[in-house]
């Protein structure tokens, strides 16, 4: 008998032995199942959401830009940080020679991005100038860092003296709407701001 218990003694520590090794095992591939699925875990969602945001941008004290949106997200945690207004916004902007009339910019959808210094705007994007030089298309592109807009959507210009431009294949211009290029323009205008390019 002694034998026999001595055996069954043995062969339950042998069981005990191989079973906790298992569940060490199964536990150790779990952590390293999670730390993977950790690494593949989407980061993009906001890290910020402003909501009815009305942010002020100054430069030396002077008020450069004022923005309001109904919600603004930041995605700061991704590789290429950008922010979102996707219900719309409104921008004021303002220029030191003429502080008290500022330009305005407004669309359904607009977004920047943080390292290229690069902004979207779309749908039914609507830019007035402080010279009352209104430009009506669909999308425009802002590459700060260049200092320069540009579409290829149909953009409408209406001056401030009532003369209408249509360019067909979108333009370029200095962000400070001192130069413009239309391509395939047509209308009725009178001004020795608008340089022609017909393509």
């Amino acid at each position: 008998m002694l034998f026999f218990r001595n055996i069954s003694l043995s062969y339950q520590k042998n069981i005990a032995c191989l079973f906790s090794c298992a569940i060490f095992f199964i536990i150790t591939s779990c952590e390293e199942d999670l730390t993977k699925n950790a690494g593949k875990q989407s980061k993009n969602f906001p890290s910020q959401i402003i909501n009815n945001a009305n942010i002020i941008q100054r430069d030396s004290g002077f008020v450069t830009m004022r923005a309001k949106a109904p919600i603004i997200e930041k995605y700061e945690l991704i590789d290429s940080p950008y922010t979102v207004a996707k219900r719309g916004i409104d921008i004021q902007f303002f220029d030191k020679k003429k502080p008290k009339v500022p330009g305005t910019i407004k669309a359904k959808y607009a977004k920047f991005y943080d390292y290229k210094q690069f902004y979207e705007a779309r749908g039914n994007v609507r830019i007035t100038t402080n010279e009352n030089q209104r430009f009506a298309m669909q999308s425009v592109f802002w590459d700060q860092r260049k200092k320069r807009i540009y579409t290829k959507d149909t953009v409408y210009v209406t001056m401030e003296d009532g003369s209408t431009l249509i360019g067909a294949h979108g333009m370029t211009a200095k962000d400070d709407f001192s130069e413009y290029v239309f391509y395939q323009n047509s209308g009725d205008f009178t001004t020795n701001k608008l340089s022609e390019n017909k393509k």
